[in-house]
């Protein structure tokens, strides 16, 4: 097999120096303040990560800063997504369910009031609300919550070929939902050396350095905020919002060789070693035998791919592993500035461990480049004839490595088992939980609570009305209690919908699921079957029935009907 294209780490370029201001800002002391000393809030969202991929949650992947959070803050072990990478950003930002906030979907307009592809002017964000308590706001990384209309030249567009002014609308643009400064990109997908759509502020990034990388770059641009933030006495909500580890496999070949032998042992040993370390970790109390089956009849003794499926995931890992270290970075500049005791910091992920294969998919297509800036083809290795990693090839890690990452539950991304909707969550906030180091809560909370979290902590005010258009009242509720005492007042129910799949469960521990237009209801007891591994709907119809009537009610409400054909 080939490796080509090798890329390493810059020790002399900080990217950090081109995020600047948008908005007005007084850097030049600390500002006069007559009201107590408000907190803080960080927001760090991670994509397509898996269950079990960070050390605190059972991985084998060296995540020493995210543990230290979890360790002297708390784990969630339900916490509930959208299913997919722009609905979940759209509720997390918004507080409501995302066919209520315009993208039940994708980012492409099914002209219908639930699937509009952006996020509507009848919710306000999480920024707009804060940003009129008196926060300072930033936003930093993937936005992917505005319409990205294709282009008749898309192609030569994905690859810096040519140039247009707006990637979308710019009224969608983050500096017009509320924040301050922004630095990131406004699609979805990205090459990580040479990201397509990035834009500081409103203005397009044309070029970057040679040894640019998405991953350091955000976490500069985070820090240069933060210290900026710092100098004024007005609390800041920053929103840094990864890449990693999304396909496509984009790593810097020193992290890929600290895990170069790590996944030759294969998809059963990996999972199992996962599990045990996920029993001693006690994330699901005292329970053993939560673990689903296998999602593939593959054995990895007879796998004729074993060293590129090694690769891929050594990959996967290396950029998580990254995005670890950079993370370490944002917590010093807090620790430097005094304020990491008194800034709430939420790490989570958008979704399950994706299992696409994204080197079938077509290049030159909607957000998928064919080539680099300079000509060179990007290489879809279909028949996995060019090891995945450098910037020119365009691979994923495939639904048997997804199956592990996602261990305990069944399935992955876009689908509406646990294996798709439920994903980490860690809360570390020294001043304000009290739960004791190192908890672990199993109360059921989903995105939509983060707005309500945010109104909380700020004391801050939701609006009927927000720039001349009437507000949605938002969906969640605070965390804060859980923060505290482990547990809360739930919701009734948490609904699901994406792409037909459907879902609901009710604070009675229940669940139902569709998965698909046609297929029949399941129902699992997640109080005794949290891995979903017994579908019980025979044996309790009128549960079923019942389950069923409220989906139907919790979807006309939230505007998943009317529906797309």
């Amino acid at each position: 097999m080939e490796l080509i294209m090798k890329r390493t780490v810059s020790k002399t370029l900080p990217f950090a120096a081109l995020a600047v201001s948008v908005g007005a800002c007084n850097s030049a002391g600390k500002e006069e303040k007559d009201q107590p000393e408000k907190t803080n809030i960080l927001v760090i969202l991670a994509d397509d990560l898996g269950y079990s991929d960070l050390g605190c949650y059972g991985g084998e992947i060296q995540t020493p800063n995210l543990d230290r959070l979890a360790q002297n803050g708390m784990r969630f072990s339900r916490f509930y997504n959208a299913g997919r990478s722009c609905p979940s950003r759209a509720s997390l930002l918004t507080g409501l369910y995302p066919h209520q906030a315009g993208i039940g979907r994708m980012t492409f307009d099914d002209k219908l009031p639930g699937y509009r592809g952006t996020m509507t002017h009848n919710g306000v964000t999480m920024a707009e609300v804060l940003r009129e308590a008196g926060y300072q706001t930033g936003m930093i990384g993937k936005w992917h919550v505005a319409e990205t209309p294709l282009r008749p030249d898309q192609r030569e567009w994905l690859a810096h070929q040519v140039y247009h002014e707006e990637f979308a609308p710019k009224e969608n643009y983050p500096t017009h939902r509320g924040f301050d400064d922004f630095y990131g990109t406004i699609y979805g997908v990205v090459d990580y050396f040479d990201p397509f759509s990035l834009v500081n502020g409103e203005e397009p990034v044309r070029e970057v350095p040679e040894d640019y990388y998405s991953t350091i770059a955000l976490s500069d641009s985070a820090v240069s905020y933060i210290k900026r933030y710092t100098q004024s006495d007005k609390p800041f909500f920053v929103y840094l919002s990864y890449h990693a580890p999304h396909w496509p496999l984009h790593a810097l070949e020193e992290d890929i060789k600290k895990y170069e032998d790590v996944y030759t042992v294969g998809w059963e040993a990996i999972r199992d070693a996962r599990y045990e370390r996920m029993k001693k970790l006690g994330i699901f109390d005292d329970r053993s035998d939560y673990l689903s089956n296998r999602r593939s009849t593959k054995e990895w003794d007879t796998n004729p791919d074993k060293n590129w499926d090694a690769r891929a995931m050594a990959v996967h890992a290396a950029m998580i592993d990254r995005m670890d270290r950079e993370i370490g970075k944002v917590l010093k500049a807090l620790e430097d500035a005094g304020e990491l005791d008194n800034t709430l910091i939420l790490f989570l992920s958008d979704n399950g461990c994706s299992p696409e294969i994204c080197q079938n998919y077509s290049p030159g297509e909607n957000d998928r480049p064919d080539m680099l800036r300079d000509g060179t083809p990007m290489i879809y290795p279909r028949d996995k004839e060019v090891l995945p990693g450098p910037e020119n090839t365009y691979a994923s890690i495939g639904p048997e490595w997804a199956n592990v990452a996602n261990m305990p539950f069944r399935f992955w991304k876009a689908k509406m088992y646990e294996g798709g909707i439920c994903t980490p969550m860690i809360a570390h906030w020294p001043k304000g939980i009290t739960m004791g180091e190192g908890a672990v809560t199993d109360a059921p909370c989903h995105l939509i609570d983060i707005m309500a979290t945010g109104l909380d902590i700020a004391q801050a005010g939701y609006p009927e009305e927000y720039n001349g258009n009437s507000i949605i009242p938002y969906e969640g509720k605070s965390l804060v209690p859980v923060l505290k005492t482990g547990k809360r007042e739930g919701h009734r129910v948490i609904g699901f919908e994406h792409f037909n799949e459907k879902a609901l469960m009710s604070n009675d521990g229940w669940k139902i699921i569709q998965p698909g237009k046609r297929a029949e209801w399941e129902l699992y007891n997640l109080n005794t079957d949290r891995t979903e591994m017994r579908n019980v709907a025979a044996d309790n119809p009128e549960k079923l029935k019942d389950m069923i009537a409220r989906y139907e009610e919790w979807a006309r409400r939230t505007m998943v009907y009317p529906a797309p054909e």
